[in-house]
């Protein structure tokens, strides 16, 4: 029985990670990290809950944890020493105890997700895990009209693969945009780089990379605004889209929880 709790705040580079979630002989984020706690504590009497998943090669400039133990932390302690371990694409950015009542899933109450991507040139291959490159020139605009038409309550049937029977398709974006990228910079990245920003509640699985996807195929014409607007309709035909966009552009940018 465990009786304490904490929530971590992690950081992570998804380029070699196959996700979040543990998978049979691949690497993922939760296995290291579990290897790191297993190290340090000298035990695995303890369990680790992730505040979702992420795909494969998808990183997260803030990403929670629970942690369930049947000991104390000293805080400071377990965060020099889980650094100190940890491979330097992951990093503990800090934790806080939290009763028994909290769950990292239920009590997320905001997720911002971020895709950063550019076009009209190759890139610098050293930008690849941050930045999606599209060689050809997209119509920035009417990718920027599209966006906003993802915002707010609408049915994303179309934007999700292999649901459950229990899935709810109905869903609120809080934000939908698409703007200049300010957030992260190098010397390596394209001159000229954007972001597509969308926050809410939950995300369908792939659904964020679906409409990224959408939006890219309205930026080189292959979609209308009208077709937009048809697909997030309660009558549209249901099927999931095909064209889902690369995943090392996106990564879970902030949660906020209740």
């Amino acid at each position: 029985m465990y009786t304490h709790y904490y929530l971590l705040d992690l950081q992570f580079l998804g380029f070699r990670f196959h996700g979040w979630q543990p998978q049979p002989k691949l690497k993922t984020v939760q296995l290291m990290l579990e290897k790191t706690i297993c190290f340090v504590l000298k035990h695995d009497e303890f369990k680790v809950l992730g505040s979702g998943r992420t795909d494969a090669m998808v990183s997260a400039n803030h990403f929670a944890v629970e942690l369930f133990l049947k000991e104390e932390l000293d805080k400071t302690w377990f965060i020099e020493l889980i650094n100190k371990n940890l491979p330097t694409d992951l990093k503990l950015l800090g934790l806080k105890e939290v009763d028994k009542t909290f769950n990292v899933i239920q009590n997320a109450k905001v997720k911002e997700y971020i895709y950063l991507f550019s076009h009209n040139e190759k890139a610098h291959p050293f930008s690849a895990p941050f930045i999606t490159s599209f060689v050809e020139e997209l119509d920035i605009d009417l990718m920027k009209e599209g966006a906003k038409l993802f915002q707010g309550e609408h049915f994303f049937h179309k934007y999700c693969t292999k649901p459950s029977p229990q899935t709810v398709f109905k869903r609120e974006i809080l934000l939908s945009t698409i703007e200049g990228n300010t957030i992260y910079e190098a010397n390596f990245f394209p001159k000229e780089s954007f972001v597509f920003r969308i926050k809410s509640k939950g995300f369908l699985r792939y659904q964020v990379r679906l409409i990224m996807g959408t939006l890219i195929e309205l930026g080189r014409g292959n979609v209308t605004l009208e077709e937009i607007e048809e697909s997030l309709k309660e009558t549209n035909d249901r099927k999931s889209l095909r064209y889902i966009a690369p995943n090392s552009g996106l990564s879970l940018h902030k949660i906020e929880f209740i």
